[in-house]
């Protein structure tokens, strides 16, 4: 007698379907070529401050100067985002994991750079509409304090902060807010103080506003540049604030140059962000920067950066 036939068990419908395999999101090349342009950026921009930084001794302005300070300034910030890319050559995971002093370094100290940058040629603005009056003195502890202000708070921030398990909780997240609007607050005062300058060289101050109408700026222009300053910062934040408002479970990365990375949503191509966050809000307004203010000789001038 045979034995009767058993039917097979239905399959485990409950069984999940097999993985797909991981992928990177940008190819290896891509990400190659970014850091190539970027280190290659970075450094060209390293060497023409640093032969602005020759042109001053050779066409004998003031060593201690306006200029001077802030030609120092952007070669310091441009070494170190220099510094940082040439990581990405060699080993990119390094770059994410180096030891907190050196993260901050190469992370968020080029920020208080531009910061820094920025509060000086609103004091030399400042000082020019004031001219050599008593009051001078004011207007240097107040952007003395600005920039102390926005170095502590970066500072404490990062103190503060556990980066060592990728930035998770309530309070490195409360942090990163906090930081956040101190640094964007702080930022566009500082275009709102310089864009208010700038309109009162224009239209008031005897002493600029021939040279400056002379250069082709009118009243018009000056607003127009006073408006993207203060949009251009204005964007910093809102892109700031919508990246951690955004952000999944309060896991966000430690800010890295300041503007809230979601690398963790974005795998590979949160590298693609952080480069276009450089490129938009801190390499292209620096570069532009150093070209308005670059050494000329001084019959070139009759306002001259380099002699306040």
């Amino acid at each position: 007698m045979e034995a009767p036939v058993t039917a097979a068990p239905a399959p485990n419908t409950s069984t999940p379907p097999p993985p797909v395999p991981l992928r990177p999101a940008v190819a290896p090349s891509v990400q190659l070529g970014f850091t190539i342009l970027y280190t290659t950026l970075y450094s060209v921009l390293f060497l023409v401050v640093y032969v602005q930084l020759w042109l001053l001794y050779l066409y004998r302005h003031k060593r201690w100067s306006y200029q001077s300070v802030f030609l120092f300034l952007c070669l310091l910030w441009a070494a170190l985002r220099t510094t940082l890319f040439s990581f990405y050559f060699c080993n990119a995971l390094e770059a994410n994991h180096l030891p907190v002093a050196v993260y901050w370094l190469l992370y968020c100290f080029p920020v208080c750079l531009q910061f820094f940058t920025f509060s000086l040629i609103n004091l030399y603005f400042t000082q020019v509409s004031l001219g050599r009056v008593e009051p001078e003195w004011l207007a240097r502890c107040m952007y003395a304090a600005l920039s102390a202000v926005f170095l502590c708070v970066n500072v404490v921030c990062a103190a503060l902060g556990d980066r060592g398990r990728g930035g998770s909780g309530d309070r490195t997240w409360n942090l990163v807010l906090v930081r956040v609007i101190v640094n964007d607050s702080l930022f566009i005062l500082d275009a709102v103080l310089l864009a208010a300058l700038l309109m009162f060289l224009t239209r008031h101050s005897h002493s600029t506003s021939p040279y400056l109408v002379s250069k082709g700026t009118t009243v018009c222009r000056t607003a127009a540049l006073g408006a993207g300053v203060i949009l251009l910062f204005a964007s910093r934040a809102c892109y700031n604030l919508t990246a951690l408002f955004l952000s999944q479970d309060h896991q966000v990365l430690m800010v890295d140059c300041d503007e809230a990375d979601l690398r963790y949503q974005l795998g590979d191509s949160g590298y693609l962000v952080f480069g276009a966050i450089l490129f938009i809000w801190e390499l292209l307004p620096t570069s532009l920067l150093i070209l308005i203010f670059r050494v000329r000789q001084p019959t070139q001038e009759v306002v001259s950066f380099c002699t306040v």
